[in-house]
């Protein structure tokens, strides 16, 4: 049975980190996702130590870690590069997304007990708090919705037996993170996301999987239209 969602569960990433390098990272990360360092830039170690107060080698170490996020590469001695986007990559990743995540959904309707459903309500309202909080726009609101948004889409596959599947989708989500940023902040085609999520719910909690995994399906690829519109000059 699976244990009910806490705040502190859905904000774990938000706790405090526990080395510099944790919280080198985690800055880094953050940046790049945000675009503070564009795809491709060349991120030289002895510029960045400064910027994000740590060590040469407390900054490469953040670097590595980076780079098993696929984040940033590694050019054997020439040192660390943004990884590149591309519309490509970003309709690769989403079409493989859709396969793993609808499937993990319809196991998750199917043998998902009461906890699960507790589950899924107290995440959706969780992540409906934090939409509230950037449509107000409070600091740090960017930050929440995503911690949010993912640890809900995490819950809706909870009881999929295939800790695989959960692998693998968690890693897609990771990767479209560049890209649904500049689609959900930016907005180039109008959506209601939080009507979306809505919708999941409802059919989810009704038991519906194959009217679940079509609104999930359409939800997950209106952000690769949504990115299709963006200017040629952010996705390069």
């Amino acid at each position: 049975m699976n244990d009910l969602v806490s705040s502190t569960d859905l904000a774990s990433e938000a706790d405090e980190p526990k080395t510099l390098a944790e919280a080198a990272y985690r800055q880094l990360r953050r940046d790049i996702i945000e675009g503070v360092h564009r795809p491709g830039e060349k991120l030289r170690v002895e510029h960045l130590k400064d910027q994000y107060e740590v060590g040469a080698g407390t900054l490469r170490e953040a670097l590595q870690l980076l780079v098993t996020d696929a984040l940033v590469v590694a050019q054997g001695q020439r040192g660390f590069r943004v990884a590149p986007i591309s519309l490509d990559d970003f309709a690769d990743i989403t079409r493989t997304r859709v396969l793993l995540e609808t499937s993990a959904l319809q196991q998750s309707i199917e043998l998902g007990d009461d906890t699960w459903e507790a589950n899924v309500v107290a995440a959706f309202h969780m992540l409906s708090r934090a939409e509230d909080k950037l449509i107000e726009g409070a600091k740090g609101t960017r930050e929440e919705w995503e911690l949010r948004n993912r640890a809900f889409h995490e819950v809706l596959i909870s009881a999929c037996p295939s800790r695989w599947i959960r692998h693998f989708q968690n890693i897609l989500y990771h990767q479209s993170e560049r890209y649904r940023r500049l689609s959900l902040f930016r907005q180039p085609i109008p959506r209601d996301v939080h009507a979306e999520h809505q919708a999941i719910v409802d059919a989810a909690l009704a038991r519906n999987s194959a009217e679940a995994t079509r609104i999930l399906s359409e939800h997950i690829l209106r952000t690769l239209d949504a990115v299709r519109q963006l200017p040629a000059d952010f996705i390069n």
